[in-house]
């Protein structure tokens, strides 16, 4: 990653910062946009101890807001020629529906809209730069989840989760279609799920969310231990064209856990079937094999595969019900 330039949106707590942090410390040089001037700083303060004298620099925006998106698009366009990784990342979880000035429902507007708008502001630049890469957080709140294109904004009916889930799937199918048009570019669009980790995430959500999910954080990961954002270094430095993919932190615990379970399945029959071998006496075994030998050429050639076609025959009769009678005959 030495020499590269990224930008981040979401990046001053949680996965957004572990990320840049151990990106910078490969020899990234970080762009980051923040809401937020004094967390902002803090973590200008963190990424200059782990990459001293790179560059890193900070842009404030309030991405809720189409009008500061578009704006700070267009500094960090202006200002910064070469963009090799633009990393969407900023979102968040509101309990009640809420409206921003510019009349779209909160949870749509920084959790998709501000990726569109900040991706189209970069977009040249990032062509300019290839090879290249658009990464985008999404979340597997998404599966169960359908656009309302009547209702983009959930004035009709609002839930937190269900409208986040939405969120979730609308960045889905933006990735895929920025890749199907990015495509001979040398621009890659990904997007990831980064598994449940104990960040800032939902703490003005308010609502029942609000009140649960301090609750639980105790029992999430700590970013930077085992979320997905762990594996991004890994796949920006390795340079992996994995185009409209969707990467999800489960999926590899459950092919593990899968393996594990034939495995440990296997095991158990290859030990009973030992077992029963092992309280056969040996000459019985002998006898035993030259028995299974003897019957099987003794059966008449093709009657074993005769016999497999009646039963499938007879089996697909079953299925099929009774013959029905001909036409014409009673």
């Amino acid at each position: 990653m030495k020499g590269k330039t990224i930008v981040a949106t979401g990046a001053t707590s949680g996965i957004g910062e572990a990320a840049v942090l151990e990106l910078a410390g490969l020899g990234a040089r970080i762009v980051i946009v923040a809401r937020d001037e004094a967390r902002a700083q803090a973590t200008m303060r963190k990424l200059e101890a782990k990459a001293p004298k790179l560059g890193h620099r900070m842009h404030l925006a309030d991405l809720s807001s189409m009008a500061d998106t578009r704006k700070v698009g267009a500094a960090i366009a202006a200002s910064e020629p070469r963009i090799d990784v633009l990393i969407n990342n900023a979102g968040a979880l509101f309990s009640e529906r809420r409206v921003t000035p510019e009349g779209l429902e909160l949870t749509f507007a920084l959790n998709h809209m501000a990726y569109f708008v900040l991706t189209e502001a970069l977009r040249d630049n990032l062509v300019a730069s290839t090879p290249a890469r658009i990464v985008s957080t999404s979340s597997t709140a998404h599966q169960g989840a359908s656009l309302d294109f009547d209702d983009l904004q959930s004035a009709k009916a609002y839930g937190g989760l269900k409208v986040y889930g939405r969120s979730k799937l609308a960045n889905i199918l933006f990735t895929r279609e920025l890749a199907r048009r990015l495509a001979g570019t040398g621009v890659t669009a990904n997007c990831l799920h980064p598994g449940v980790v104990a960040t800032r995430f939902g703490q003005s959500s308010g609502g029942f969310a609000g009140l649960v999910i301090p609750f639980l954080r105790p029992f999430l990961r700590v970013a930077g231990e085992g979320s997905r954002h762990d594996h991004l270094p890994r796949l920006l430095a390795g340079g992996r064209q994995h185009d409209r993919r969707v990467f999800r932190q489960a999926q590899d615990r459950r092919a593990v856990r899968g393996r594990a379970r034939r495995c440990r399945r296997q095991e158990a029959v290859g030990g009973e079937r030992d077992a029963r071998r092992r309280a056969i006496p040996k000459g019985a075994r002998d006898r035993l094999a030259a028995l299974r030998l003897r019957l099987r050429r003794a059966v008449a050639p093709g009657h074993l595969e005769r016999c497999g076609k009646v039963r499938l025959a007879e089996r697909g009769q079953r299925r099929a019900g009774p013959a029905l009678p001909a036409p014409g005959i009673v």
